[in-house]
């Protein structure tokens, strides 16, 4: 049975570190930020707190919120122009000192790529270790739905995401670190899991974590006893 001081061990020996993004490295969850956008928070934010509870399946909530939103690329487009996202305190500094250290930092989320991707190029993460769900738009920007194709647009994506990095790289310490269920169930094959509360405290993640954080900086303290 794995105790604390394993996983902490786990986390200052990782080859790669995988993050969930939404309330996570970033302070809000995307998806509500594009309803509110849009003009349909209230029913949307209901969904996302049901799909981050795990009492609904994930692919339906995505289904279900994505059917309510239908959002144009324009209007992604300028979300992402008049209201960023937001990142959490202390992320970079984190990103930056696993970088140092030659430790492969992923983004595994169950937002959306163009987002997850703006995120990604200000915290300097490759965008090839960017995994999210795909937004399809017809030739005249028009919501066409989403790639359902994606590992992350299911229940248990992201632990198949580890997975593949594990097999394709060789990666023997793999750590994800994230405040939701999806999260939570991505370990095992993620050798530790770190529950992170800096944003939202989920309580059944909390309950289920051997170590849950509430700031970015508990971690870097961490890695300072190397």
């Amino acid at each position: 049975m794995a105790t604390l001081s394993d996983m902490k061990e786990v986390f200052r020996k990782a080859d790669a570190v995988c993050f969930d993004v939404d309330s996570t490295v970033i302070k809000e969850e995307g998806i509500d930020e594009l309803a509110k956008f849009c003009g349909v928070g209230d029913a949307v934010t209901e969904m996302t707190r049901k799909a981050m509870g795990g009492s609904m399946s994930f692919k339906t909530a995505l289904i279900d919120r994505l059917s309510i939103i239908r959002c144009s690329r324009e209007q992604v487009n300028k979300l992402l122009t008049d209201h960023p996202p937001q990142l959490t305190p202390g992320i970079s500094e984190l990103v930056d000192r696993l970088h140092q250290r030659g430790i492969k930092v992923y983004l595994i989320s169950g937002g959306f790529r163009c987002i997850v991707e703006h995120v990604a190029t200000q915290l300097n993460i490759p965008l090839h270790h960017v995994y999210a769900n795909r937004l399809k738009f017809y030739f005249n920007g028009e919501y066409a739905g989403f790639d359902e194709s994606q590992p992350t647009a299911e229940g248990g994506g992201k632990g198949k995401v580890i997975s593949m990095l594990k097999e394709q790289n060789g990666f023997e310490n793999v750590v994800m670190i994230g405040d939701g269920a999806t999260d939570l169930e991505s370990c095992p094959p993620a050798n530790a899991f770190i529950g992170f509360g800096g944003n939202v405290i989920r309580p059944q993640v909390k309950e289920k974590s051997l170590w849950y954080v509430t700031s970015f900086r508990e971690l870097l303290k961490e890695l300072e006893k190397i």
